[in-house]
């Protein structure tokens, strides 16, 4: 069944999302182009098996060409389950990521035919700082809305299928590329260094998604949860939420209070509680966002 386009699904789409997805295709761009490229290292996902076919096929094939070939079919395939903004917001990412980089190898009087610009032939600084520079272009385009690689679209519709999560799914992709890229350039080296750019890259990623200040949820089973949420809210000027429980061996009556912190105010939420309750419960986990109305 043809997916159906409502007029709801324009109006979802922002301006201020495209410009910042533009500049996220062109930090793409310009960390691939000026770092990996030049001295053949490769990216991950799509785009490293962009890159890879760059390097073997005829000239006329370029890196740009192959980035909407292999992504755009992905993307419309996706399209039911992922939804239109997020279809239209990651094909307008890579067109720019993909116009970017045409424009840096073929019209810009850049030469990349053999060393980066800025890093030379360092193999290990040209793998760290294109990780971390496409890292950041793909960080931003996931926080606003898209996707610039079509793996991660990929990993959304068969990793479930296969029985695998989505972070497996995309390691076993990236694992077969570098294989193959090993075994085509008859070279491991540039394959490993690679792996070191897909560290990095992945790592970038996640702080630019989740950010450097990551909160912690912390779930507090205890007896005394009035007098806990009072000391936290006003020590933190923030409210939390009480859930009522039962212990599963002893049958008590008991509360859940689910309050959020940052990183470095656990141990005073952890010297709060124990002071008002001892035998409370505490347990801490990472949440990678926090999504409300702001108050009006």
């Amino acid at each position: 069944m043809k997916p159906e386009i409502r007029k709801k699904d324009f109006e979802e789409l922002k301006l201020v999302n495209f410009l910042i997805l533009t500049a996220a295709g062109i930090i793409n761009a310009f960390g691939v182009s000026l770092f990996l490229f030049p001295v053949k290292l490769y990216d991950s996902g799509i785009s490293g098996l962009s890159m890879l076919l760059d390097q073997t096929t005829p000239s006329t094939f370029s890196l740009s060409l192959f980035l909407i070939i292999l992504n755009v079919p992905i993307f419309l395939f996706g399209f039911k389950k992922q939804g239109m903004s997020f279809t239209v917001y990651s094909l307008f990412t890579i067109c720019v990521y993909s116009a970017v980089s045409f424009l840096i190898m073929h019209v810009l009087p850049i030469d990349v035919d053999f060393v980066s610009p800025l890093a030379g032939t360092d193999l290990l600084l040209c793998a760290v700082f294109g990780g971390v520079i496409s890292g950041i272009g793909s960080g931003m385009t996931i926080r606003f809305g898209g996707a610039i690689d079509g793996l991660d679209v990929l990993s959304v519709i068969f990793a479930k299928k296969i029985g695998i999560s989505l972070g497996t799914f995309v390691m076993i992709f990236n694992t077969l590329l570098y294989i193959v890229c090993g075994i085509v350039i008859k070279s491991w080296i540039l394959p490993l260094y690679s792996i070191v750019t897909y560290y990095v890259g992945s790592k970038t990623v996640d702080f630019i998604v989740e950010g450097f200040d990551r909160a912690m949820c912390a779930m507090i089973v205890t007896t005394k949860a009035k007098e806990i949420s009072a000391a936290l809210s006003e020590n933190f000027k923030a409210g939390g939420t009480i859930v009522n429980a039962t212990g599963g061996y002893s049958k008590e009556e008991k509360q859940i209070i689910y309050f959020i912190v940052n990183q470095f105010q656990i141990n005073k939420l952890k010297n709060i509680v124990m002071d008002i309750d001892g035998g409370a419960f505490i347990s801490l986990q990472n949440v990678a966002d926090i999504v409300r109305k702001p108050a009006e």
